[in-house]
């Protein structure tokens, strides 16, 4: 149950930060940076914490754990979006869920050609082809 726990803490804490966030203040993003970049970075850590807690641990993506990761990823995300649309110093937007949904493809996309040091999947699980 500990290890479950610690598992999802990362993922339920992303979220719980993002919804405080989304509801509480403003955020100014600096002149350099789009938020459509943020959204994409936090989505696409968003995206490996979630492939991470359906895994197990790090481990390289098989397709089941990727398609409810994303799913959920980009369901929070287009929640998000949706609630902040009532927010009255937010506005809600196509293009920050869409750059929510790149982070979390990328994200896999990274993890699936490159995966982490250790993988301790190699050779004993079905890998996506």
């Amino acid at each position: 149950m500990l290890r479950l726990a610690g598992l999802w803490a990362p993922s339920i804490g992303f979220m719980a930060a993002v919804w405080f966030l989304s509801d509480a203040i403003s955020l100014e993003t600096p002149e350099l940076l789009s938020d459509k970049i943020l959204h994409f970075l936090a989505y696409g850590l968003f995206g490996v914490l979630n492939l991470r807690a359906l895994h197990g641990g790090f481990r390289r993506p098989v397709l089941w754990a990727t398609v409810a990761a994303l799913a959920l990823t980009v369901g929070f995300g287009a929640v998000d979006e949706w609630r902040q649309s009532g927010v009255s110093f937010r506005d809600a937007s196509w293009g920050d869920w869409l750059a929510d949904l790149a982070g979390a493809i990328v994200a896999w996309l990274l993890l699936r050609f490159f995966p982490i040091p250790g993988d301790r999947t190699k050779g004993t699980e079905r890998r996506m082809r």
